[in-house]
């Protein structure tokens, strides 16, 4: 009698969740970088008014914008590498039938943007805007 071999498979639905997530941090990615793209604008907009307007403004009225924008679509890319090295290891771990969550892209993407946000706080209530 043949001897029949249990090889792990894995369920489709596995492999489609994984691919959702990978691509629910992509837009993730995107919105964060799409924030610091729009914070470093304000500031240049910022600087063009108040040239317009022929307003004396404080020499670092907006020094920081420019570098928690360029900070935050630094963020979006490093989101969108770690997710992309989270996704391929999760296909690898679903595709050996062994999965093991982790949730260390989760913490520091929080940490990074949580931080970010106090930063933009400080710097609007010294601006005063």
């Amino acid at each position: 009698m043949e001897e029949i071999k249990a090889t792990p498979r894995t369920n489709a639905t596995d492999h489609l969740a994984n691919e959702r997530t990978y691509l629910a941090w992509i837009r993730t990615s995107i919105g964060v970088m799409g924030l610091g793209f729009v914070v470093v604008k304000f500031s240049l907009f910022t600087r063009e008014i108040s040239a317009a307007l022929d307003v004396k403004m404080n020499a670092n009225a907006t020094g920081y914008s420019h570098t928690i924008g360029t900070f935050l679509v630094a963020l979006g890319a490093l989101i969108i590498i770690f997710a992309f090295f989270r996704y391929m290891e999760t296909k690898k771990q679903l595709d050996s039938g062994v999965y093991f969550h982790s949730t260390v892209l989760i913490k520091i993407a929080t940490l990074l943007i949580f931080l970010i946000s106090i930063l933009l706080l400080v710097y609007l209530a010294q601006t005063g805007v």
